[in-house]
């Protein structure tokens, strides 16, 4: 669970359910300072002097906000929507894709009008019929660590039960799901879990659940009757990382169980980078290891109209290879939904 140092609500966010939560939970903990801004100027109440000391703080800090805007960013090929629930995140991972569009907000930023960004789902939802709408609720965020004292995931999973046409998914690396498991969900609700290596996990993902807390959690939402994936990401290709990966994929099959109710699913992602996330990456974390030589990488245009440095075509065709076919022989009960 997340334990801000700071807390900044935003003018009339208080007047929100969700914004009495939070402020109700944390009242009474004079080791947080509370904050409520009279022009929304978030940045000149975190302290730093420069990005390294400022996403430091940032990381610590929760804005209680209202979302303004009511248009959807698409979210291939994830889902066909973001659901713009809240915005960063805790982790301090030092390869993260947030560095492109949240370098300068490493604050965790949540919207108290969940309900106006509901209504604007099943606008969607309506426009698609008859098929199936999907809404990602961890596109730019992970959502988890405030959800025991937010309770938002848990509206926005008992509105997704209600739906015949609109799916909910997010992805964690976080194990506060406790309150999550008794919610009636209808399966319309998958619950993803990010896992790499151990050595990914130990020397780029700071400030996350260990791998094993992190099946632990996936057991309980098993057998709590949701839908399970997993993302498998940022892949990176070092020495022995398909005996690596294979373990990751062997231990995870051994430890969960057997009579599983939805196939799980698996999404593959390779590690790329742009010059942007880079040069926030640098400038954070200064003595990084991530490999990120530009001349090592294929230069590609991503969905979003900026570059991105991915690892060669060859490269990338060994990797589907190779988790194709662990996936396919470890894993009985199982859809890979893609492998980029």
């Amino acid at each position: 669970m997340f334990i801000p140092k700071r807390i900044l609500f935003e003018q009339n966010a208080l007047n929100y359910e969700i914004g009495k939560n939070i402020y109700n939970f944390f009242k009474g903990d004079k080791s947080i300072e509370i904050i409520e801004l009279r022009n929304n100027k978030i940045k000149e109440n975190i302290p730093g002097e420069n990005l390294y000391n400022f996403y430091r703080e940032g990381k610590n800090t929760l804005v209680v906000g209202i979302k303004r805007g009511m248009k959807f960013q698409s979210c291939k090929p994830s889902a066909h929507y973001q659901l713009p629930l809240m915005s960063g995140c805790i982790g301090q991972c030092q390869y993260c894709y947030l560095n492109t569009n949240l370098g300068d907000k490493p604050y965790m930023r949540i919207n108290v009008n969940i309900d106006d960004v509901l209504a604007q789902a099943q606008k969607y939802i309506d426009e698609r019929l008859p098929e199936d709408t999907i809404f990602e609720g961890s596109a730019t965020s992970d959502p988890i660590p405030v959800e025991p004292y937010s309770h938002a995931l848990q509206h926005t999973i008992e509105f997704f039960s209600k739906s015949e046409k609109g799916k909910f998914r997010f992805v964690t690396k976080y194990t506060d799901i406790d309150t999550l498991l008794p919610i009636k969900h209808g399966g319309n609700t998958e619950i993803r879990f990010t896992l790499n290596t151990d050595k990914v996990i130990k020397n780029f993902e700071n400030r996350t659940a260990s791998l094993q807390k992190r099946i632990e959690a996936c057991k309980k939402i098993i057998e709590a009757g949701y839908p399970m994936g997993f993302i498998i990401a940022p892949v990176f290709l070092y020495d022995n990382w398909k005996e690596d990966y294979r373990n990751l994929l062997l231990d995870l099959n051994n430890s969960l169980p057997k009579d599983i109710l939805h196939p799980i699913t698996f999404e593959v992602i390779s590690h790329r980078y742009t010059s942007r996330a880079k040069n926030v990456i640098l400038e954070v974390f200064p003595s990084t290891e991530l490999p990120m030589k530009d001349e090592e990488r294929t230069y590609k245009y991503g969905q979003f109209g900026y570059g991105k440095f991915v690892y060669s075509k060859e490269q990338i065709a060994d990797i589907k290879e190779f988790f194709n076919a662990e996936i396919e022989s470890i894993f009985a009960n199982k859809i890979i939904k893609y492998i980029i």
